[in-house]
């Protein structure tokens, strides 16, 4: 039994269906992909957050093309930061952010950047301190903190230093002045970005469709609309899965679950329900929630970039990605556009709650202010809503988390993959990876799945002198 047709769930149904084993999927959405789905309005396509297909995972690359086949195109990278009219390179670029902000700002964030390295904060538990310590203050609050706040809704000395350490290129201050100085010459021959991408011609979505066929060409299921309510245990194991169906309840028994849904939501399943101190942990898992407004344009070639980092203060979109730019086959007609513009929100709170038209409106007024295109050029919207889109690293988590798995690990065998399913911030490749180690260690494999995580570095840079990291081993 797998529960949540995401990339995690689906690719742990193909490989077991690939084995001859009987496999049933239970998705309680009508969309296959999760937040790697591709939506669709009318005849244009669009990603909920841009979902890039690049690893390093050997396993996982020969996984895409063994589903999709021809379908992945090229495509270029660029993506950059909007502030105040300026862009400047993403991922930041200290040298490219001095100039761009002038004389007098960039010499006060070098001062910021000396007086950080003579008297750094002796602890680095969080965000501002990790940042502090690696840029200085003055470069912190120009470019980290306002738009980290924007995304995570939480103060940034609520977000650990371990959520910074994946997710920030590692790349210091006086690295980029030496480099730029021709001073540091061989720090400048190891790496370079990443200037291309693969992706599926119609979206992320397509190769989720495929894979989802594929499973059921093996003679599996994959049921939609069927939520899942309830784990039943029995002797220390789950014996049964119950789920609501717009039919009503059905209920499967299971030898093995493997979970993708999120943390939280597994612990309020169990039946029997789970001891006090595990449901208080669950229940202090947070998520952020995401919304993307799709705007239609009657104009094409509008930025170059694929995406756009919205770091300007005053609005309250944070990301820009143009589709136009992903796959032209996303957008029926060359001189049209499809932007969308992703707002980060908790579920309940004032934009989450916003009327459809609303949200359309802001979006098109918020794209004007911004410069990037007139009002009056936005022909068409849709707003897509997406719940539980990010696990939130706040200060208690992992006490959280662990006291969760105190109780689910020694369940041998329900499984936990994926990005919610393991609440953490891994991307589409890391967690495919962790439901393909899961199917191994189901075969008799002993892999760490939660030693698995995002690496900001490895998605954003490779190296040039033929030294990589090496793939982790799947197994036969």
């Amino acid at each position: 039994m797998v529960v949540g047709a995401g990339p995690a769930g689906l690719t742990a149904a193909y490989l077991l269906s690939k084995q001859g084993h009987r496999v049933t999927v239970l998705e309680g959405d009508e969309v296959v992909g999760g937040i790697s789905r591709t939506a669709q309005y009318k005849d244009y396509r669009f990603d909920i957050g841009g979902h890039r297909f690049f690893t390093k995972i050997e396993p996982v690359e020969s996984l895409w093309h063994e589903i999709l086949g021809e379908e992945f195109i090229s495509v270029p990278r660029l993506s950059r930061i909007h502030y105040n009219g300026k862009y400047f390179n993403y991922p930041l670029k200290p040298m490219n952010a001095l100039l761009g902000l002038g004389p007098l700002n960039a010499t006060r964030i070098i001062l910021s950047y000396i007086r950080a390295k003579i008297w750094p904060s002796k602890v680095e538990e969080n965000f501002e301190q990790w940042v502090t310590n690696r840029f200085g203050r003055r470069l912190y609050e120009t470019f980290f903190k306002t738009y980290t706040e924007k995304v995570w809704g939480i103060p940034c000395t609520e977000i650990r230093a371990e959520w910074a350490a994946q997710r920030i290129q590692g790349l210091s201050l006086a690295r980029a002045i030496l480099s730029a100085a021709s001073l540091n010459r061989r720090s400048t021959k190891i790496k370079t970005l990443i200037n291309e991408f693969q992706y599926p011609r119609l979206g992320p979505g397509q190769m989720w469709e495929a894979c989802r066929d594929r499973v059921v060409e093996a003679g599996n299921q994959v049921l939609m609309r069927h939520h899942v309510t309830n784990l039943e245990l029995a002797d220390g194991k789950v014996a049964a899965v119950r789920a609501q169906t717009p039919d009503g309840e059905v209920r499967l028994a299971a030898d093995h679950v493997i979970s993708t849904m999120p943390v939280r939501s597994l612990v309020r399943c169990f039946d029997p329900a789970v001891p006090d101190h595990v449901r208080e942990a669950g229940e202090g898992l947070k998520y952020r929630d995401f919304l993307v407004v799709a705007l239609m344009l009657d104009r094409g070639d509008l930025f170059p970039d694929n995406w756009i980092y919205i770091h300007t203060p005053g609005v309250k979109v944070g990301r820009i990605q143009n589709f136009n730019n992903w796959s032209a086959a996303m957008v029926p007609e060359p001189d049209r556009t499809c932007l969308g513009l992703e707002y980060f929100c908790f579920k309940g709170d004032g934009l989450w709650d916003t009327p459809d038209a609303d949200l359309i409106a802001l979006a098109t007024t918020e794209l004007g202010h911004l410069g990037l295109a007139e009002a009056t050029s936005v022909v068409d919207g849709a707003v897509i809503r997406m719940p539980k889109a990010y696990p939130i690293y706040d200060s208690r988590y992992a006490d959280h988390l662990q006291a969760v798995r105190s109780f689910i690990d020694p369940v041998p065998n329900l499984h936990t993959v994926g990005r919610n399913g393991m609440h953490k911030y891994n991307n589409q490749d890391h967690s495919m990876l962790t439901a393909m180690m899961t199917v191994q260690n189901m075969n008799g494999a002993e892999y760490d799945i939660w030693a698995v995580n995002t690496d900001f570095e490895y998605h954003e840079e490779q190296r040039v002198d033929g030294r990589e990291r090496e793939p982790v081993p799947t197994g036969g």
